[in-house]
């Protein structure tokens, strides 16, 4: 027998209400919608409304004109849609909107060639960048660089010799540094690699090359110096300014902690109220971020660590990871707003931690090899692991039985697999929860897998941008085989049960939504390729992901999601209807407005 979606998906049919306007608002409305494709979301297959009205933030009514206008008073305003469409506001289910933020003021790297062409748009950025900051860069892929590999030291010492530079692949999980960088962390040859993570050594020998990967380049990123007064302001406000341009009610920040002066770039935001749309915030937790500073801390503690036997050295700092007390990220917050996690506070909620069990497309952790290996990998690689079980296990003992979602980035199944034990023994120790455990890409997932995945109520979050942004690095590291069955939309949809899609921005240049629709219809690399086919979706269903399933997915579905009497007034409307024109230019339709709780939070001019 087929299994069901949760049926709070689903509601009733909203056309069929027997409902009167009257009946459903006790006041006039504030505004009455009509004209238009009134798209509610909040059924199986598509439903429309004639109108909808919106009263206090909230949809006060939503079926026939003539019931809609029954609520019209003096003071509303009635917005003829003139055959445009309107649905609910887009959810953001894994984007990383005050790191993009603060990346607004990078030099941008997406695109570029080639080596000599990153270090030209980096020495831009030198002018750019106020004395005392670092000159950052962020965007490239070393694999479409000509040289086919990231940027060493003596390449980023030509950006500047005297100021720290650091570049950040646009996964966010690699990257480089200049000599100046190294020397001001006294990161050195005695500075062992973190667990989960390198720095890239000279070959045959100990000498720093540059190169950084995941868990040391997050260790570095953690020391740049924070963004203070203005600059934090506008790592928020420039960031909300875009994600309400691409239609998005709701963001997400699932990651924080990557900087050391995130948490007061937050609690900033709350005080001043900077924020027009919901903030979802997932902390980094000690355990898998910011503070295993015990375990990858670098200067002092990396120095007083190592000895003349890096091997040693490395063993003492990974065992010092198991010790590290969870839950740092999130606790901080807590203790500065205690009712943070139970509800928005000026539009800023802490809903989930996040954990990191593998790493990119370079370095996903299988388990069977690649099958071309990525830049400077070599024999049988197959990815690596970022956390052990004992760590994870102690994080679901904390976070289980909790209100805080625990959301876990994995791409390869080993690290499914290693999600799926630790889910199976909070299980057996603290009982079955509607906890919705998120798999942050969950890019690759055995059929047996899935069966348990589904048993355990947890929910792939797909990085369909990635099909957009560097799909092909799937279809070529881990093969044809593997290639074709990530991201198993259909097959999740025949069985009922819920996916969502993400941007990750900035790991795509732009917190986009519709072409993350495009791609999960479509599937096709700007080539043309398309990856695994079989898995395509409809366009109804597509946007289920991004709105329906993703209120789901982030425990909001009451308020959020569809277009039902009582929730919440956000709104996008768009130029067309993505389910009445041509798949493959569901990308191109323009958002022309943005509605959060009934008030206009962006228009297109």
């Amino acid at each position: 027998m087929a299994k069901t979606l949760p049926s709070v998906l689903f509601g009733a049919l909203l056309l069929t209400s027997t409902a009167t306007a009257a009946q459903a608002a006790g006041g006039k409305a504030d505004a009455i919608y009509f004209g238009g494709d009134i798209l509610t979301m909040a059924t199986k297959d598509p439903s429309y409304a004639e109108a909808i009205a919106v009263e206090d933030g909230k949809i006060a009514f939503i079926g026939s004109k003539i019931e809609a206008l029954k609520l019209k008073g003096d003071a509303t305003r009635l917005v003829d849609l003139q055959g445009r469409t309107l649905l609910p506001g887009f959810i953001d289910t894994h984007g990383h909107m005050v790191y993009f933020g603060k990346n607004m003021i990078d030099a941008d790297l997406f695109g570029a060639p080639d080596i000599p062409e990153l270090v030209a748009r980096m020495k831009v950025q030198v002018d750019k960048t106020p004395d005392g900051a670092w000159i950052v860069g962020f965007g490239y892929l070393a694999r479409k660089l000509k040289e086919g590999r990231h940027p060493t030291v003596e390449e980023l010492d030509l950006v500047s010799s005297d100021r720290p530079v650091m570049v950040v692949d646009s996964s966010g999980h690699l990257g480089a540094g200049n000599s100046a960088l190294f020397k001001l962390l006294g990161l050195s040859t005695a500075t062992p690699d973190p667990g989960g993570g390198n720095f890239m050594r000279r070959p045959g020998g100990t000498e720093l090359a540059g190169p950084m990967e995941e868990t040391a380049l997050f260790a570095v990123r953690a020391k740049r110096p924070a963004f203070t007064g203005e600059l934090a302001d506008r790592a928020v406000t420039g960031a909300v300014e875009l994600w309400a341009s691409y239609g998005q009610t709701t963001a997400m920040e699932c990651g924080l902690g990557l900087g050391d002066d995130d948490i007061d770039i937050v609690k900033n935001a709350i005080d001043k109220k900077l924020l027009k749309i919901d903030l979802y915030v997932c902390a980094k937790d000690t355990v898998a971020g910011t503070a295993i500073d015990a375990g990858r801390a670098i200067a002092a503690e990396y120095a007083t660590a190592a000895t003349s036997d890096d091997a040693v050295a490395r063993q003492d700092l990974i065992a010092a990871q198991g010790t590290a007390a969870p839950g740092d990220t999130a606790d901080k917050l807590l203790q500065a707003r205690p009712d943070l996690d139970k509800r928005y506070i000026n539009r800023v909620r802490l809903g989930g931690v996040k954990f990191w069990l593998d790493g990119s497309t370079d370095t996903a952790w299988f388990t069977a090899p690649y099958t071309n290996n990525p830049p400077g990998k070599t024999g049988s690689y197959s990815g690596f692991q970022q956390i052990s079980d004992e760590v994870l296990d102690e994080a679901f003992d904390k976070f289980w039985t909790s209100n805080i979602q625990i959301n876990m980035h994995m791409n390869g199944d080993a690290a499914v697999e290693q999600a799926l034990r630790a889910i199976e023994k909070a299980v057996a120790k603290h009982g079955m929860r509607d906890h919705r455990p998120v798999f942050v890409h969950g890019t690759y997932m055995r059929a047996d897998q899935i069966d348990r995945a589904q048993k355990y109520g947890a929910i792939p979050s797909y990085l369909t941008s990635g099909m957009i942004s560097g799909g092909a690095g799937a279809l070529f590291l881990w093969g044809g085989e593997r290639g074709n069955k990530v991201m198993a939309t259909h097959t999740l949809e025949e069985r009922g049960m819920p996916f969502t899609f993400s941007h990750d921005a900035p790991v795509t240049p732009q917190p986009w939504i519709l072409p993350l629709v495009d791609a999960g219809v479509n599937r096709a690399l700007p080539d043309g390729t398309v990856i695994g086919e079989k898995e395509r979706v409809s366009p109804y269903v597509a946007l289920k992901a991004v709105t329906s399933y993703a209120a789901f997915q982030i425990k909001e579905e009451m308020a959020k999601g569809t277009l039902e009497q009582g929730k919440l007034a956000d709104f996008v409307i768009l130029a067309e209807n993505p389910l009445k024109v041509d798949s493959r230019t569901i990308k191109d339709i323009k958002v022309l407005e943005t509605i959060k709780e009934g008030t206009t939070v962006f228009v297109r001019e």
